[in-house]
């Protein structure tokens, strides 16, 4: 076996399979890595994964073998039956309209308490097998012991013989389904029975009953509603003439009579209204009139001129034909005047006779002003007291209107009242019509559309579903203890797993050697033969010389990669003495320690192998049991080295004994003494190579105390048994050892399991490249 390389790495096939998936993902690892994981945890867990399926498939025939046989009757209903269209105008209720929630309603009816309850008694079930309290499944029986419990029975008293009991409904509840099929408006009932025929006949009974529960819940209601509507109508029609009497009671009591659609009032109101306003207008004009008089009057007064009167007249004067001939005169007396003042003077006497007849025409026109002004006057006062009449009148006729009003209004509510009532009337009267002739004919909306038969074949248990379910589910919990156990598997079984693990690298792969029983005993007799006096390792066990015995085992191989690795360490320029531990006992520090003397001895080197397992030195009784003097001796100087060391004539191995004498108390105060230091440098000085068998790390601190007589030391590792948590805690508290560790040790490899837990390298330990060589394990 060549020396592996160190490598601080994890190589995830050799972990277990959820350290793998997770280094598989962290490291970009290619999917055939992963499916070689896989296989490779298949392969080591295939026993297990195969005994819970076998299992999981003998419990499911068991399960067949045991559990009757059920068949399931199914009819289907459909919801919504359409109904004739003279019936749907006849109908006093209204269609239902079948949604979710309604369909969900009919289930559950279906499904109900009465609904099982009428087909029990219709069928006389409660004498069955299937439905007997003795039968009765766990489910009804708990709920038996829940209702007890809220309920307890007073004095004892049991079921009445005629009711039926909570047991027999609930199995029978228990065995009925409804469902709907797929988004249509039918649904399926089922029944699971022992008997098909008793299940076909169980589904259409309660497909029967359920039709009957509505075609009864529909006459019900149409007759009810039938009862109210004629109490109804004959309350309507008293109500309804009560009105309209009133209505003609109140209208004569109020002499309310109309003409031509309008009340009386009303009409007189409106020529009121006319005259009032033809009234303001005569008396406006009148009004306008005498002003206009007026001013012309008080614009020409005798104080104003003569030749300002024709443009003081107004239009509304000029329309007087006496003031328009005075007019004429004046304009013709003026201009004469004008000219015969320019011809004849100022002052002739026929200009002052014209001056005087335009003064006297003048005072005539405005004479029959003042006249028209007091016509106008007489005029607007006698528009002014019909206005005054006309509104007085007015007054008193809105008055009355408004009382007539208020009477209008309440006749108006009494006859809005009475035509409601007359309405209401009518339409019940219809309603009530069309109930009583759909009372002759009742029809449901559900009808059976495929009644149940006999099944041919059970429902379950499914032979097929039941097997493959027990197989598949027995494969899946199979590996899924697998799974927990890889993961539980929490001791090193490959290198890269330790090298991860302990950040370490693993020097060697030492296989499990098994010594036959035959040579044992032929140990065993030969050690009787020892010769005491010249202290000769004739005796050794067939375990510690097996690099002796076998040198082209694999084995011999693997001591040999220990002792490369320790002469070709980086760590330190030479490692003289080397320390061989462990975290545990039973290990296999010893067996490695005598085999790598018996190897570097073979080999031609000096070598000693030095017991400092003071409180329990396997070595020393297995190789030198008969010696009376060892490394505590030579330390406390009661006896010289070279009467304690032991020499093996095959190799040239040198052996330094540990005597048991009674309890050592204080190994540790013995193994850190400045004796037990001379004492290994007389022995450095005087071998090449110097192996120590130490006690394990765990159990003992001796190990500890060592650091100084130790150049390295090499760390046993039993593989497949020595736990990971073990080994880290132990070199965590002995931080002088792990800092001197030049490696690690597998021990007690199983080689031919190593292929399962490492897929990478699985050709690795393949036998024929080293039976190749000539290595064998003989």
């Amino acid at each position: 076996m060549m020396l592996q390389t160190p490598s601080l790495q994890t190589d995830r096939t050799r972990l277990p399979l959820t350290m793998q998936m997770q280094s598989g993902q962290q490291d970009g690892a290619d999917i055939g890595a992963l499916i070689k994981s896989a296989l490779v945890f298949l392969r080591r867990q295939y026993l297990m994964i195969l005994v819970t399926a076998a299992l999981a498939s003998a419990t499911s025939m068991l399960y067949l073998r045991l559990v009757p046989p059920t068949y399931t009757a199914q009819v289907q209903i459909l919801l919504g039956n359409p109904r004739a269209q003279f019936l749907q105008q006849q109908s006093l209720l209204s269609e239902p309209l079948v949604d979710v929630a309604q369909i969900e309603t009919q289930l559950q009816i279906i499904k109900s308490r009465a609904t099982a309850v009428a087909v029990i008694k219709q069928l006389a079930l409660a004498d069955h097998p299937d439905f007997k309290e003795a039968s009765s499944s766990l489910s009804s029986l708990q709920r038996w012991i829940q209702k007890w419990r809220s309920n307890p029975p007073e004095g004892g008293q049991s079921t009445k013989p005629n009711q039926l009991s909570e047991n027999t409904i609930a199995a029978f509840l228990d065995r009925l389904s409804a469902g709907r099929v797929s988004y249509s408006h039918v649904i399926e009932v089922n029944f699971s029975s022992s008997d098909p025929q008793l299940a076909a006949d169980i589904a259409n009974a309660v497909a029967n009953v359920y039709i009957s529960d509505q075609l009864s819940a529909k006459f019900e209601a149409t007759r009810t509603a039938t009862g109210w509507l004629q109490e109804r109508l004959r309350s309507l029609g008293d109500e309804a003439l009560t009105a309209e009497r009133a209505v003609n009671a109140y209208r004569s009591q109020n002499n309310m009579v109309s003409a031509g659609g309008k009340p009386i009032d009303e009409q007189q109101i409106n020529d009121l209204n006319a005259r009032l306003v033809a009234a303001r207008a005569q008396a406006s004009d009148a009004q306008v009139k005498l002003k206009r008089y007026e001013s012309i009057l008080q614009s020409n007064s005798t104080n104003s001129s003569a030749a300002d009167l024709p443009e003081a007249l107004g239009a509304d004067v000029l329309q007087s034909q006496i003031i328009n001939g005075l007019r004429q005169q004046y304009l013709d007396f003026s201009r004469r005047e004008a000219e015969w003042s320019t011809r004849y003077g100022h002052d002739h006497l026929a200009v002052v006779n014209l001056r005087n007849r335009v003064r006297d025409t003048r005072t005539s026109i405005l004479e029959e002003v003042r006249r028209l002004a007091e016509s106008s006057r007489n005029e607007f006062e006698a528009a002014q007291q019909r206005l005054q009449e006309q509104e007085k009148q007015l007054a008193q006729a809105v008055s009355q209107s408004r009382v007539t009003n208020s009477a209008e209004l309440t006749i108006r509510e009494l006859e809005s009242r009475a035509k409601s009532l007359r309405a209401l009337y009518e339409t019940f009267l219809q309603h009530y019509m069309g109930s009583a002739q759909q009372e002759t004919f009742p029809i449901s909306e559900t009808r059976v559309i495929f009644p149940a038969s006999a099944a041919q074949t059970r429902s379950k248990p499914k032979t097929k579903v039941v097997l493959a379910f027990g197989l598949l589910g027995g494969l899946a919990l199979g590996i899924l203890l697998a799974f927990v156990r890889d993961v539980m598997d929490r001791v090193f079984r490959t290198s890269s797993q330790l090298e991860a693990a302990l950040e370490l690298p693993c020097l060697s792969l030492v296989p499990l050697l098994l010594v036959p029983k035959t040579r044992r005993r032929t140990i065993r007799a030969q050690q009787t033969h020892e010769d005491l006096s010249q202290r000769t390792l004739s005796t050794v066990p067939e375990i510690h010389h097996a690099v002796v015995s076998m040198p082209l085992s694999r084995y011999t191989e693997a001591i040999r990669s220990i002792k490369l690795a320790i002469d070709h360490s980086p760590a330190k320029a030479s490692n003289q003495v080397i320390g061989v531990t462990s975290a545990l006992p039973n290990e296999g520090k010893t067996t490695i320690a005598a085999s790598l003397a018996q190897l570097i001895g073979h080999s031609g080197k000096k070598v000693i192998i030095v017991d400092c397992d003071l409180r329990n030195p396997s070595l020393s009784s297995s190789v030198a049991p008969k010696a009376t003097a060892g490394i505590v001796e030579v330390a406390n100087g009661s006896r010289p080295l070279e009467e304690a060391i032991w020499h093996d004539p095959k190799t040239n191995l040198a052996f330094l004994p540990a005597v048991r004498r009674g309890t050592l108390l204080h190994t540790s105060e013995i193994l850190s003494a400045e004796s037990i230091s001379k004492l290994f440098d007389r022995l450095r000085q005087n071998y090449d190579y110097i192996i120590v068998d130490l006690p394990p790390l765990t159990p003992l601190v001796d190990v500890r105390v060592t650091g100084s007589l130790v150049d390295c030391y090499v760390l046993v590792v039993e593989w497949g048994r020595t736990k990971i948590d073990v080994i880290q805690h132990a070199l965590h508290t002995a931080p002088m050892v792990s800092d001197a560790l030049i490696g690690a040790i597998l021990n007690k490899t199983d080689i031919r399991a190593m292929s399962r837990y490492d897929a990478r390298r699985s050709d690795y330990y393949d036998d024929s490249h080293y039976i190749r060589y000539g290595f064998s394990d003989a």
